[in-house]
């Protein structure tokens, strides 16, 4: 049996409410936050006395799920994202279709947001970028063109 659908992306972050307000601006909506913890938590990400803050965001047609992570204990660990380029191994990006990219690039870079090359065409199909956002998490974008 295969999967039937991505649930969700998870992202790890120091500033949740600055990564909260961030995607807020794009366009995703909060659906929760909470904080967990306990042994149940432990066994799922296998490390010990954790607890973390977690939001879920979902996007306006409620198909794209995004949950947004803070850990309190353990804290955070691994390479500084706002330093690692966008050629690096692992998760690099997530992608949003935009109507409007000139628009979103705007609203985002007002809170922080950088792009990282420049917005560009390909072909006659799409206007694509990259920005970098809270943390240096980057996400793309793309306008389909009609």
């Amino acid at each position: 049996m295969a999967p039937t659908r991505i649930d969700n992306v998870g992202i790890v972050v120091d500033d949740l409410d600055a990564a909260i307000a961030f995607f807020e601006e794009l366009g995703l909506e909060v659906e929760g936050r909470t904080t967990v913890a306990g042994d149940w938590v432990d066994r799922v990400v296998g490390l010990q006395g954790t607890r973390s803050d977690i939001a879920m965001m979902h996007t306006p047609d409620g198909h794209g799920r995004l949950e947004l992570s803070r850990y309190q204990h353990p804290p955070a660990v691994g390479p500084d994202p706002r330093s690692v380029p966008v050629n690096s191994r692992g998760m690099g990006r997530i992608m949003f279709n935009v109507d409007n990219i000139d628009d979103v690039v705007g609203r985002l870079q007002a809170l922080g947001g950088e792009l990282v090359g420049e917005i560009v065409q390909y072909e006659d199909a799409y206007r694509l970028c990259y920005l970098r956002g809270p943390e240096g998490i980057i996400i793309a974008l793309a306008q389909e063109l009609s």
